[in-house]
């Protein structure tokens, strides 16, 4: 009886072994989280209302799943037969071929110590355009910016920073107001953290899970180069063009609230409260350098509501407007080549 005894809680312990092993296993965890994502159980009601009264803690909370857990695409069928596992510093990920209407692609699963952390449908290749990820377009970027640089020396860019200072002493109280608008904005969400810690990590992991859905990270497969060119597309075309320059034609007040706003919710996720300082530091020429294109765009805005304020014509601002834009081009370039090395060596 005392054999059996023992034989059986062998038994016993090697069956709860292999069943922790079976339920620690990430192809199965990931399986089960898609099929309950399909199905609707891991989405959050995205009714703002439903947050009335709650606090940080659970606004929080509502907020990752919301992000982490968005409702997957019309039509989205997943191959759940041909899992590809990858350890990432983000966590064990597993990616699953699938499909939405005509468009490929995959659904990738992220994991942490045995929990599903998100699930995202990445159409291929991201949201980048195929052409951008093309050899000719980084080295096209590259000849560029090594043209910028010959004409530092040569004079081009010197005569250039003679037209914006002349141009920014003439409004200089009303560039000083922009900077220190937004950049105050930034710093007030990043010192707003400190007391909202868990508020902040959940818009960090927001911002975080957006950047790999755009498929910035793609470009890191050709190198500096390549990195550097991605980062600059989607910052000059998303972020200069579309919610900048374009909102600025309504007189710059459009483009004001939009760069307000961004700038407010950057600081607030990317507060040294939540992001190490020694990647902090690392980082912080990045933002002022980026940051800075939007503000003189922002600046151009306003110009063009002076100048037509006061009589003086759409087309004049309209020009000054156009002569920021070239400014704010010459930041972000700047700034996608050090974030590229930074992200690439600075980092690791």
């Amino acid at each position: 009886m005392r054999i059996r005894g023992v034989w059986t809680f062998w038994a016993a312990l090697l069956l709860a072994s292999l069943g922790l092993t079976q339920a620690a296993d990430p192809v199965a965890l990931a399986r089960q989280a898609v099929e309950a994502w399909q199905a609707g159980e891991l989405t959050s009601n995205l009714d703002l209302h439903a947050l009335e009264g709650k606090s940080p803690e659970e606004v929080a909370d509502w907020l990752r799943k919301a992000f982490a857990f968005p409702p997957p695409p019309p039509g989205l069928e997943v191959n759940l037969d041909e899992p590809e596992v990858e350890e990432t510093p983000a966590g064990t990920q597993v990616r699953f071929p699938a499909v939405s209407g005509p468009d490929g692609g995959e659904v990738v699963v992220t994991l942490n110590d045995g929990q599903v952390q998100r699930i995202a449908w990445r159409p291929s290749g991201g949201l980048i355009p195929p052409w951008v990820k093309s050899d000719a377009a980084r080295l096209a970027f590259a000849a560029a910016s090594l043209l910028l640089l010959f004409n530092l020396f040569g004079g081009g860019v010197a005569r250039l920073w003679s037209a914006a200072r002349e141009m920014l002493g003439r409004y200089r109280k009303l560039y000083f107001f922009t900077n220190l608008l937004l950049y105050g904005l930034f710093a007030l969400g990043a010192a707003l953290a400190y007391g909202l810690p868990d508020l902040a990590r959940a818009m960090q992991e927001v911002v975080g899970g957006a950047i790999e859905t755009i498929g910035i990270d793609a470009g890191a497969q050709k190198g500096v180069t390549g990195l550097a060119w991605t980062i600059f597309y989607w910052n000059f075309t998303h972020g200069l063009l579309l919610t900048s320059f374009l909102p600025a034609f309504f007189l710059g007040v459009p483009a004001l609230l939009i760069n307000a706003a961004r700038y407010y919710v950057l600081g607030f996720a990317l507060s040294p409260a939540v992001v190490p300082w020694s990647i902090y530091v690392w980082h912080l020429p990045t933002l002022v350098i980026e940051l800075q294109a939007y503000i003189l765009v922002t600046f151009g805005g306003l110009v063009l509501l002076v100048e037509t304020l006061k009589g003086r014509g759409f087309r004049a601002g309209l020009q000054l407007l156009g002569f920021t834009l070239l400014l704010g081009t010459i930041f972000l370039i700047a700034g996608a080549w050090y974030e590229a090395f930074e992200l690439l060596y600075l980092l690791r």
